[in-house]
């Protein structure tokens, strides 16, 4: 998400850079790039209206005229306009006493509303509280099998009265049930339609009604842009909001949705769903968003993810291995493996200051910490603790073995002596001293760290008449 946003400000700023001055020529001519920017990510047209308008009078102040540094400052700005355009936002969960707290989530269908309860048990459980998801959805075929299947997955119960066709009824007897079994949390589940509707709105009228809820959730696909803009806005009217939940935020969508629904609304993004798993629900930072969006990474969720999958014992293990220049394949490939729980690699470098435009440039695939994990399960137990082993004919045979080319092997090894050698150099640096390395590392760039795969990785060995086509076209060559 956000990809294309990303770029075209990027563009903005970097053609602003090189001018040496800001004058209400050059903002204007900005800002009418960014509005199209904003619009063709689905922004909806009156909160593009406003923000250009917010960010032009900011920036024809004459502090900012007279700056010798236009572009970072337009950054600054445009930056500070997106925060206050999403947030602020509280993504707290405040429980009651006594309890039962009442979530209620409600939304269209093929939101990912059952889902998202799922993910939303996980992380009540992970905060100390004991859940319960109550299936309220009871006009779509298998809803509440599909509700149970995902309690049990996420390790809680689900309250649910086989043959009942009222969903009130369902819901206090569900608040009844909590307090008899110490249950100190709901997440009531309730039915969705094709499009609003009276009818759809009036039995989720019902159910809050008649359950009281604490909190209540529209849960809104982020796929579908100002869609889900307007379905937030009839719910909000008809509901009383508490907040909004928006679901594959990890998908291509343009972003419309999430730089829209708290100003078209009033009503904060709570959370985002990152990714299909139970555990891919993450508290909405605007501060945060705004990085991202504007190619500035996002180094504090990268720190908690790393914090959450990163085994401390290993981390101190590696780093008095690294200290006394030890560090080998064998560690290498362990490190890789934590790095898979973090996302695909593209997407952690992302969250990386300065990186969108490094990333382009790198051409990834994907796949670069897979292929770099079978190339060393390819090797003995001797290359992977020296390397320097590693010539040609062994090559070859890891090669084929990884299903990649000899040059993509060779170009791991380097990357792992680069590698290798700088964190040898770092730890018998000062803390000073590690900064400004880990700074003029950055300005060199990941593609002098990353290995490249841009061969097509084959699974077989070459057949003689392949080989005999390589050969011709490495001669024209």
């Amino acid at each position: 998400m956000f990809e294309a946003l990303t770029e075209r400000f990027s563009d903005v700023f970097r053609r602003l850079s090189g001018r040496g001055r800001l004058t209400e020529a050059n903002i204007t001519e900005a800002m009418r790039e960014v509005r199209t920017a904003l619009l063709e990510a689905d922004v909806h047209y009156q909160v593009v209206s406003t923000f250009c308008d917010d960010v032009t009078a900011k920036a024809l102040g004459q502090e900012v005229i007279r700056s010798l540094h236009p572009g970072q400052l337009m950054v600054k700005i445009v930056h500070d306009e997106l925060v206050e355009l999403m947030g602020p936002v509280d993504s707290r969960i405040y429980y009651v006493t006594p309890p039962p707290t009442i979530l209620m989530l409600a939304g269209l269908q093929g939101s990912g509303k059952t889902t998202t309860a799922g993910k939303l048990a996980k992380l009540v459980v992970a905060q100390g509280k004991q859940p319960t998801l109550v299936a309220c959805d009871l006009q779509r075929p298998a809803a509440v099998e599909q509700l149970a299947i995902i309690a049990e997955q996420s390790g809680v119960p689900c309250f649910r009265i086989a043959g009942e066709t009222n969903p009130v009824r369902v819901g206090r007897e569900a608040i009844s049930w909590a307090g008899a079994n110490d249950r100190d949390v709901l997440i009531v589940d309730t039915a969705g339609r094709l499009h609003i509707d009276e009818e759809m709105m009036a039995q989720a009228c019902d159910i809050a009604a008649a359950i009281k809820p604490h909190q209540i959730y529209l849960v809104c696909d982020s796929m579908t842009g100002q869609d889900a803009v307007n379905s937030a806005r009839e719910f909000n009217l008809r509901l009383e909001l508490d907040g909004v939940i928006l679901t594959k935020f990890d998908s291509d969508a343009r972003g419309g949705a999430a730089l829209s629904v708290k100003a078209v609304t009033g009503k904060p993004i709570k959370f985002i769903g990152v990714g299909e798993k139970l555990d891919k629900l993450e508290p909405f930072h605007p501060d945060r968003m705004a990085g991202r969006i504007l190619g500035m990474g996002d180094v504090v969720s990268l720190v908690e993810k790393a914090q959450q999958e990163f085994d401390a014992g290993e981390a101190a293990k590696l780093q008095e291995k690294m200290a006394k220049g030890r560090l080998t394949l064998t560690d290498f490939l362990a490190q890789i493996k934590q790095m898979q729980r973090l996302g695909p690699l593209k997407e952690v470098l992302k969250l990386m200051p300065g990186m969108s435009e490094q990333m382009a440039a790198m051409q990834m695939s994907g796949d670069e910490l897979d292929s770099m994990e079978a190339i060393i399960h390819s090797m003995t137990p001797q290359e992977r603790e020296d390397p320097t082993l590693i010539e040609a004919s062994r090559r070859r045979r890891i090669a084929r073995g990884s299903g990649t080319q000899p040059q993509d092997v060779s170009g791991m090894v380097k990357s792992f002596s680069m590698v290798s050698g700088m964190m040898k150099q770092m730890a018998g640096m000062g803390l000073k001293d590690r900064a400004t390395f880990a700074k003029q590392v950055g300005q060199m760039g990941m593609s002098g760290v990353m290995p490249r795969f841009k061969v097509k990785q084959r699974s077989h060995r070459l057949t003689k008449k392949e080989r005999q086509k390589l050969k011709k076209k490495k001669r024209r060559h």
